[in-house]
């Protein structure tokens, strides 16, 4: 699920050279899938809506395991476990499920308690599963440019580090827990080679741009509203934004060596992310 998000369209992408029957569930099946060409595309294409449990049940049929992403929302936890429960009834074997770092249930973060939940409600299913917590994706960074393009970035994490890492990343982790039964069935925390803090992001973006770009660093409420005003976050997302950043000064965030003690290779760096996509940035 996801064919057309972050993680799961890079999911996609990363199962195609394996050889790997693959379905694409998306709620808008007539539209291209990014990244693909042709008319005809090298995989499954079917309707799917979590709003839809019948959706869910006829799109599941004949497939044996599930990549379960979904955009965070208010409705998160009521969508991804309907989706477990079809998944349960209509055959599939294990699941593959998109999380987030302290996934606990008395965590300071709301979306991360929803997928506390999400998460015992799969082990519950009785389902084999793999869980993956990915922090930061550098893809999101990419919000920052129209910010950036002002000769400023704006967060409320001081010099706190935070852990960045690529999509395709998670993508190439999640094929291993997909084809790898070494992998299947563990709980993951995902980072880039490097925790970096927004001062320092924004002296890599000075030197990428050839401007300078200034760190401003606002308290939490200022973060809140000017992410509601200018970034037109609804309230819940801009809430989620800043208790992830204050959560980060909280508990210093570290990478790990998750990516490389399975892919055998480093992770993507930030750097490389910040260089491929430097002409969003200097705009």
């Amino acid at each position: 699920m996801g064919a057309t998000g972050a993680t799961g369209n890079a999911l996609l992408h990363s199962l195609l050279p394996l050889g790997t029957p693959v379905r694409a569930l998306t709620r808008t099946p007539d539209r291209p899938i990014p990244g693909t060409t042709g008319a005809q595309p090298p995989f499954q294409v079917r309707y799917a809506d979590a709003t839809d449990p019948l959706s869910l049940h006829e799109a599941f049929q004949g497939a044996r395991q599930l990549f379960l992403a979904m955009a965070n929302s208010p409705a998160q936890v009521a969508l991804e476990t309907r989706v477990i429960d079809v998944a349960a009834r209509t055959g599939i074997e294990h699941i593959v499920k998109i999380s987030a770092p302290a996934a606990e249930p008395d965590s300071p973060v709301a979306i991360s308690r929803g997928h506390h939940a999400v998460e015992e409600h799969l082990r519950a299913s009785g389902l084999s599963h793999t869980i993956l917590r990915p922090y930061a994706f550098m893809q999101n960074l990419l919000r920052l440019a129209p910010t950036v393009a002002q000769g400023a970035i704006f967060a409320t994490t001081g010099d706190a580090p935070c852990n960045h890492i690529d999509c395709r990343d998670i993508g190439d982790i999640a094929a291993a827990a997909l084809t790898r039964p070494d992998i299947a069935g563990g709980t993951y925390t995902l980072t880039g080679p490097e925790a970096v803090s927004y001062a320092e992001l924004a002296n890599r973006l000075s030197a990428l741009t050839g401007r300078q770009i200034r760190y401003v660093n606002l308290t939490p409420d200022q973060l809140r509203d000017d992410l509601v005003r200018n970034a037109h976050m609804p309230t819940w997302l801009a809430d989620h934004v800043v208790e992830i950043q204050q959560l980060a000064v909280a508990r210093p965030e570290t990478p790990t060596t998750t990516v490389t003690d399975i892919l055998g290779r480093p992770p993507r760096t930030l750097d490389a992310f910040l260089r491929e996509h430097h002409g969003q940035f200097r705009r």
